[in-house]
């Protein structure tokens, strides 16, 4: 695992002193060595940098960039079964002078071009500079676990793991784009391709992008989706054949992110997702294997003695730590460091104090995110199904006059309903519920935190509703269930979970690996139909099948919990004063884009005891603290 950045600048002002400082910034997510490669040729200056987490190979002999012949690599994250295709590569008289998955992909690129990604099993952000040719290459793995920002404006070409990189070239123009902030203020997180400034971007999951540089063509091109895999034909086989294939591509998935040079742990919730990889691996080994979870004394909140009957349960070495209100004190002031474009996932609090918890025994640690997306563990779903139904059935004539009597009906002054927790906000919901053409449209509403009315109501600025992956178009003989998975892992997953663990574990110099990632679970699992995977009503059930091989029942049935903090409580406490010091008129007026009366009549109204979410108040405070950071 590492950090890496480059600039393709045609106006030649980008120099290697450039380059230093945007890959060193990156220091924490490569502590281990660096390394820079500048050149100009006939059209522009290049640079590739690169920051390096030792994990395979620890000798020198991994240094990067490396080169080979034309080509020269920078690379950030693991391709796992670098062994086997080294091997291949050996037959057709590649010679290697390191134990490293690096001088594989190089080699393997130099072989099979563009191609050679398809052989790869991993997470990746790669940079190809084809010397002969005259191009970048940029790839992105195709779940999108490792990031990769680009910038193009006036003839400056830059790449990064972080944006932060950007910020050491004064080519860059760090102009906020404002339809990127509504769709921040939306969802907490800004989906891909977007960023939160204009003229960058992310490269999409599943996404190469080509640079050539003879007429500063940029080309993207899109080599993987897992929606061609939902809109196969569904597998007929049996339940037991299903279980048993599923079993099997997560034994693989899970050993090959054992590979490693340096030691291994894992994050350890007690859901069904970590417990059956940690089931998994310890079932497979004498040694211990290393877990780790954080817990909150707040008892709706914590997970963390499920998770420790667990890993009495399997035998691993096991530690823990419980969050308090100073642990989030401390970590707060540091997430706009951490995360460099607003990011309104609270959750980030605790995954960087479990990420700062297991770099002291490790350098790699295994995180089970993705499960949900794939085997249909959120409530959402069958709430979204259930809503959609149930608003299906009443006469069109009759739902058309409730959505008008909706409309024109201000929830604030419903009496009593009005009192209740989060009113405004979910009446909102079923008013756009109502006009819901399909279940995962009404998904989409669900998982709005500001509604589109109370959005253009607290942004001052003007925007346009930008496409996301949310509109995606899932084939129709998808069943609804299948069509939701398929949004959710094009789009809370990769730009919401992923993005939180990359950045929290990185910001330590620790690798997060995802094995349920693995594409070639999700590229089979998406054959099956979903009723194998919430049967019954029963979440996750295909999962649970494989899990119960190893936990009994009744250490795992409980009530699902997400990773939540309780923000709603400690605001009135000790993080009061960062309400009060980043959401006040003056602090509001610096930039002009909220209406500053709306933020501090929620604010007020909070702090003054109503029962209202203070989630969106974080996400007006996430912003604010990355504003005074960054701009």
């Amino acid at each position: 695992m590492c950090g890496i950045a480059g600039f393709c600048d045609f106006s030649k002002k980008s120099n290697r002193q450039t380059l230093v400082s945007m890959t060193d910034v990156l220091h924490h997510r490569g502590p281990d060595d660096s390394g820079y490669s500048f050149y100009e040729n006939d059209y522009a200056s290049v640079g590739l940098g690169h920051r390096r987490l030792s994990i395979l190979d620890l000798t020198a002999c991994g240094h990067q960039p490396m080169r080979h012949q034309n080509i020269e690599i920078i690379f950030n994250g693991e391709v796992y079964n670098f062994k086997e295709i080294k091997r291949e590569l050996e037959a057709r008289g590649y010679i290697f002078e390191s134990n490293s998955d690096t001088e594989v992909i190089l080699k393997a690129y130099h072989q099979w071009g563009i191609k050679a990604v398809d052989k790869f099993i991993g997470m990746f952000a790669i940079c190809i500079y084809d010397k002969k040719a005259q191009k970048l290459v940029l790839i992105r793995d195709r779940a999108g676990v490792k990031p990769c920002y680009c910038y193009y404006k006036d003839g400056l070409f830059m790449f990064a793991s972080e944006l932060k990189s950007f910020h050491k070239n004064s080519g860059f123009k760090k102009q906020i784009d404002k339809d990127a902030l509504a769709l921040y203020m939306q969802y907490g997180y800004i989906p891909e391709p977007y960023t939160i400034f204009e003229d960058a971007f992310k490269l999409k999951a599943g996404h190469y992008l080509e640079l050539e540089m003879q007429n500063m063509k940029l080309n993207i091109i899109k080599y993987w989706d897992v929606v061609d895999f939902y809109n196969m034909p569904k597998l007929d086989i049996s339940e037991n054949e299903a279980i048993d294939e599923t079993k099997k591509l997560l034994e693989s998935a899970c050993e090959y992110r054992m590979v490693s040079d340096v030691p291994v742990g894992m994050f350890l919730s007690g859901g069904y997702d970590s417990s059956t990889v940690a089931a998994l691996l310890q079932s497979k080994r004498k040694e211990k294997l290393n877990t780790f979870t954080i817990g909150f004394q707040e008892k709706s909140y914590n997970e963390a003695p499920f998770a420790k009957d667990i890993a009495k349960y399997l035998g691993t070495n096991h530690t823990e730590y419980y969050c308090t209100q100073k642990d989030a004190l401390d970590i707060l002031p540091k997430l706009p460091e951490i995360y460099d474009e607003p990011f309104g996932d609270s959750s980030a609090i605790p995954t960087t104090l479990v990420s700062q918890l297991a770099r002291k025994n490790v350098t790699v640690s295994l995180s089970a995110d993705g499960g949900d997306e794939i085997f249909g563990g959120y409530t959402k779903y069958t709430t979204a199904l259930r809503y959609f139904h149930r608003f299906n059935s009443i006469p069109h004539s009759i739902k058309a006059l409730i959505s008008l009597a909706m409309d024109n009906i201000n929830p604030k002054y419903i009496p009593i309903l009005n009192k209740t927790y989060n009113f405004e906000t979910r009446y909102e919901k079923i008013r756009a519920i109502l006009k819901a053409k399909n279940s995962a449209e009404v998904m989409k509403y669900i998982s709005e935190y500001f509604t589109k009315r109370e959005r253009d109501k607290i942004l001052k600025v003007v925007f346009n509703d930008l496409p996301t992956n949310f509109d995606i178009k899932v084939s129709s003989s998808n069943d609804e269930i299948n069509q939701m998975l398929a949004v959710d892992y094009k789009t809370y997953m990769v730009d919401d979970i992923l993005h939180k663990v990359d950045r929290a574990t990185m910001s330590v110099g620790l690798e997060g690996r995802e094995p349920l990632l693995d594409h070639r679970i999700i590229e089979y699992v998406a054959q099956l139909p979903s009723h194998i995977k919430i049967k019954n009503g029963d979440k996750k059930w295909l999962l649970k099948q494989i899990a119960h091989q190893y936990l009994p029942k009744e250490v795992m049935d409980r009530p699902k919990q997400g990773f939540g903090v309780p923000i709603q409580e400690w605001f009135k406490e000790d993080l009061r004063e960062y309400f009060e010091k980043y959401l006040n008129k003056k602090a509001l007026k610096e930039h002009d884009l909220f209406v500053a009366d709306e933020v501090i009549r929620m604010k007020d109204e909070y702090l003054s005891g109503a029962n209202v979410t203070v989630t969106k108040l974080w996400f007006v405070l996430m912003f604010q603290m990355w504003y005074s950071r960054w701009m």
